[in-house]
């Protein structure tokens, strides 16, 4: 079982976020990161005794991740990691290629010079860590990007609707970084960055979406390839 992350040597209750919260992000943290791999079964006791709170914060954890995909419920084992294969990035592609190209349109359109220095500060922390080899990280860091271009897009239910998506797409990145090059990553968003700059909405969106159409392939070719721990639930 892996090591409590704690603050300061304290458990994880005892931060000023809300219990319920800080459970939560915890174990959907320990998920996206491999902590947890796919098929590994999560006792509520233990997980409660492992983080030193009570049962009832991680059972309601436990209930909201196995509503967000995060955690099976199986037959006389309780609740299981649920495991992210091809099929999984296959329909999360097939939403993000639409809509974050209306993202990218609508951040063009109205973008302050405020918000295209954030995406440029983003931006260049991303080339910096690709150039001294800190794949994770600048993965990390064009993963901010999408997000970031979203939030930028000024539609609040596009942003509700895409927030959901976020943990799985940093899985997805999680699950297919590790062969990933992270030069061309960054030179796909440097040319969309350019297109947002520039206020030319069209080739925004051509470019986002065919940011994604691109990822798809290598993407769903590794994720093919990872160990069937990593790719489905254990029976």
């Amino acid at each position: 079982m892996p090591t409590p992350l704690t603050t300061a040597d304290t458990a994880i209750g005892d931060t000023h976020r809300s219990l319920r919260e800080r459970v939560y992000v915890e174990l959907r943290e320990r998920i996206i990161e491999g902590q947890y791999p796919a098929g590994m079964r999560l006792v509520e006791r233990e997980v409660a005794d492992e983080l030193r709170v009570s049962r009832v914060p991680v059972r309601e954890a436990m209930q909201r991740l196995a509503s967000e995909g995060f955690l099976t419920v199986q037959p006389r084992r309780g609740s299981v990691v649920a495991g992210f294969g091809p099929e999984d990035a296959a329909h999360l592609f097939d939403i993000r290629e639409n809509l974050e190209g209306l993202a990218a349109r609508l951040v063009a359109r109205g973008a302050t010079p405020a918000e295209l220095k954030d995406l440029e500060k983003l931006l260049a922390r991303a080339r910096r860590a690709s150039e001294s080899g800190r794949l994770r990280a600048a993965v990390s860091l064009n993963a901010d990007f999408h997000r970031r271009i979203v939030e930028l897009s000024g539609n609040p239910l596009l942003v509700d609707v895409m927030a959901p998506l976020d943990s799985r797409l940093r899985r997805l990145f999680r699950l297919t970084s590790g062969q990933a090059d992270g030069e061309p990553m960054c030179g796909a968003h440097e040319r969309l960055f350019e297109a947002i700059r520039d206020g030319d909405e069209a080739r925004a969106e051509e470019l986002a979406r065919a940011h994604v159409a691109d990822t798809r392939d290598s993407a769903l070719h590794l994720l093919a390839e990872q160990p069937a721990r990593e790719n489905s639930a254990q029976a």
